[in-house]
């Protein structure tokens, strides 16, 4: 495509401002990344998350703020479809095992 001079690639998707844009405008490719970015985020707090000290409503809340909030950035315009959101709670019911788990009630 070219405008003024200048020529643009056309592109299947692209991430931008921390979003990945699909030519389809579909929700999949980014909810596969932000899933990664949730684990990636989890295994830094592992150590916490598993640890006896802590009760199990602070566990949750750090959780929801470090894990969780990682996951659902600016999910408030996706369309989601009843696979994606099963995804999404398939996910969270993993991670919310891994805390609570045998690993996570010393």
């Amino acid at each position: 495509m070219k405008l003024v001079n200048n020529s643009f690639e056309r592109v299947e998707d692209l991430k931008y401002l921390g979003k990945t844009l699909t030519i389809q405008n579909s929700v999949q490719k980014e909810i596969k990344s932000r899933l990664s970015s949730g684990t990636a985020c989890y295994h830094l707090v592992q150590n916490l998350l598993s640890s006896s000290w802590l009760s199990k409503n602070l566990k949750i809340r750090i959780y929801r703020i470090i894990v969780l909030s990682v996951v659902l950035y600016l999910c408030e315009n996706w369309p989601l479809s009843l696979m994606e959101e099963r995804r999404l709670k398939v996910y969270e019911n993993k991670v919310l095992r891994r805390i609570f788990g045998p690993s996570g009630t010393r």
